[in-house]
Formats: C-alpha cells, sequence, structure tokens
C-alpha cells in the first residue's frame, strides 16, 4: 500500500525540504510511514530510530531500516556528519532533555527539520482560558494520558533555537494542510522549522 501526503500534514511539506537522493534520519519515526513516503518522493534513504517494539516490527513490514533505541540516550552510535538531514516530526514536545536532542541532532545531521503542534494556536489558548489543557488533532490526549511535556509556540521555539545557536533556514506553518502566513503563531496550529547550528 502506498503512502499518501494526508497520512500526515507535515509529509509532504517535509519532503519538500529535503534535496533528492539525501541519507535521512528519522527520530521517533513510529512505523516509518515517513521514511517510506520520502523513499517514495525524493529517493532519500536512510534509518528511523525507534523504541516501541510493535513500531518495530511497523517499521520492518513498511520496509524501513529501523535501529530501537532511546533518543533521551543520546545519538553516540551515529558518526557527526553522517546524515544530509534529522527529522524529528511531531516528538519534539514528547522530550525530556531537549536541549541535548537538538544538539545531537545537528551533529549526525548538515541540517534538522522540526515539527511541533504549535500550542499558541488560538483553539488552544481558547481551551486554557475556559480552563482545560487542550485537546485537538494536533494534541489528541487528555492531561492525565499525553506523552507531550513541553509544550511550546513558535516564539518559544525560535528563542530556544537563539540559545543554542541555531539558525533558522526555513519555517512552515500549516493548518490543516494549508500553509499560515498571517499571523502564523496565532492562526497556525502545526508548525515545521528547517534548522542547521551556527559554526
Amino acid at each position: 500500500m502506498n503512502v499518501h501526503a494526508d497520512h500526515r500534514a507535515d509529509f509532504k511539506t517535509i519532503a519538500e525540504l529535503i534535496a533528492d537522493g539525501a541519507k535521512v534520519l528519522d527520530l521517533g519515526c513510529g512505523d516509518g510511514s515517513l521514511l517510506k513516503y520520502l523513499k517514495q518522493t525524493r529517493q532519500a534513504w536512510g534509518y528511523g530510530v525507534e523504541i516501541a517494539d510493535e513500531k518495530i516490527l511497523a517499521c520492518t513490514k513498511n520496509g524501513v531500516n529501523v535501529i530501537q533505541t532511546d533518543l533521551e540516550t543520546g545519538l553516540s552510535g551515529f558518526e557527526s556528519g553522517s546524515f544530509d538531514y534529522v527529522i524529528l516530526s511531531q516528538t519534539l514536545q514528547a522530550m525530556k532533555h531537549t536541549e541535548i536532542v537538538m544538539r545531537e541532532m545537528l551533529r549526525v545531521a548538515k541540517q534538522a527539520i522540526v515539527t511541533f503542534p504549535n500550542f499558541g494556536y488560538w483553539r488552544h489558548r481558547m481551551q486554557v482560558v475556559s480552563g482545560h489543557m487542550p485537546v485537538s488533532p494536533n494534541l489528541p490526549y487528555q492531561w492525565y494520558n499525553t506523552p507531550n511535556i513541553h509544550l511550546c509556540t513558535l516564539q518559544d521555539f525560535e528563542a530556544f533555537c537563539a540559545t543554542l545557536n541555531v539558525r533558522i533556514l526555513q519555517r512552515i506553518v500549516m493548518h490543516r494542510g494549508q500553509q499560515v502566513s498571517f499571523m502564523p503563531n496565532l492562526l497556525g496550529s502545526l508548525a515545521v522549522y528547517r534548522v542547521e547550528q551556527l559554526s
């Protein structure tokens, strides 16, 4: 079965940021759908990193090379500069050691692509104002069962990048698969960034 761009709204956008034939490392790759899509659309190749047994099996069924390890322990098994891109797609908010993960991503690859749900999206703000933690398609969990521990807005992420001496090369903000250019921190529910380490 082919993977289509609408499988996840950010797949097509991520693919457009990647050069043909690129070597890619996908962190928290789930069932490998993104890597499979990138292979089909960009002839990209590489590895996924995942910890859950059932997702490792799904990657294998999807024909994706996968390494079972915990991202929180770092990427010491990968040499510096061994990938063109490292992708962290809708996983940033679940990381305990965000700074370490970001530094390691930009050690093993020339560029990183990071996507995350924008906590500053207006519907999320309204849910907080009404006394509830946000629940939406991009934040589908209840407060008591969420894996998300570090939610952030676009401005938060950009300040974080500045702290780590990381240059933002591209920012694409989306809602329901459509790009948002007007008031993106308020009207965009999903952010996609392409970044690199400043020397």
